[in-house]
């Protein structure tokens, strides 16, 4: 990282760069995040935030501000950081994530982050969604259409996953076939691409990149791309911190290589 004497010296450029790539509206949204505490506090760090993660990494074009929101919605939920959450909230529906999919979201990241963080997360969304008029019966229920079911890879997965487990624990294995891969994976108001994309960066905000070979894989053969997880990982970094995303990078790198022989 540049120092912050460099980094204040570019302010204008970034500047302009981030209001080019966003609307004025969306990049008001983006810096509202920040508490004002943050400039009391800790001056250099509001400014390495204003300068180096809202004026350069929101603004890199390698992932879209609307897949940035939710990735990172997805992080704070995981890491059970719910004072600000609201805020992400907001900027992820003006951002072009819908009610829906962030409903479904919260669902989601419940089997994979822990009920209790998705609960909180749906205590910060409340108070927006009733703001913005988003009523319960206009979001995904329980009772739903599921998308047709890949047999071959799930056949593939559950006897892996029956082979290796079943005389350890049968409920989960059979709570992971029943409940989360013919059921909750199923479910069509969040996109397979978006739900394997939150997968991915909770596992790695949870510090689990034991985790991410599956679904980092998971996530290319639902439409991410490399690029696109690359820059996950950098965004990440500012969210999740540092050490969790060097963790995950080596996982990264072997999906990546073994994906291009």
């Amino acid at each position: 990282m540049t120092s912050p004497k460099t980094s204040l010296r570019k302010t204008p450029i970034a500047a302009s760069a981030f209001a080019l790539v966003t609307s004025a509206a969306l990049a008001q949204d983006v810096r509202e995040t920040v508490p004002a505490s943050v400039a009391q506090v800790a001056p250099a760090l509001e400014a390495y935030t204003s300068e180096v993660i809202l004026g350069s990494e929101w603004n890199n074009e390698a992932m879209s501000v609307r897949d940035r929101a939710l990735v990172t919605f997805a992080a704070l939920m995981t890491r059970h950081e719910t004072e600000n959450l609201a805020s992400y909230v907001a900027l992820a529906l003006d951002a072009g994530v819908t009610p829906a999919e962030l409903s479904e979201t919260i669902t989601h990241l419940a089997f994979y982050t822990g009920l209790g963080n998705a609960t909180a997360a749906a205590e910060a969304a409340a108070p927006v969604f009733e703001s913005r008029g988003i009523a319960p019966e206009s979001l995904p229920g329980a009772e739903v259409e599921f998308l047709p079911l890949n047999q071959e890879a799930e056949d593939a997965r559950e006897a892996l996953v029956s082979g290796l487990y079943s005389d350890v624990s049968i409920g989960v294995v059979d709570n992971t076939r029943d409940v989360l891969f013919r059921d909750l994976w199923l479910r069509p108001d969040l996109a397979p691409r978006d739900r394997s994309l939150v997968t991915v960066a909770a596992l790695i905000a949870a510090g689990q990149p034991e985790q991410m070979t599956f679904h980092l894989n998971r996530a290319m053969d639902n439409g991410l791309t490399q690029e696109e997880a690359g820059a996950m990982l950098s965004h990440l970094a500012f969210y999740a911190g540092w050490p969790k995303v060097f963790s995950a990078m080596p996982v990264a790198k072997e999906v990546f290589e073994n994906r291009a022989e």
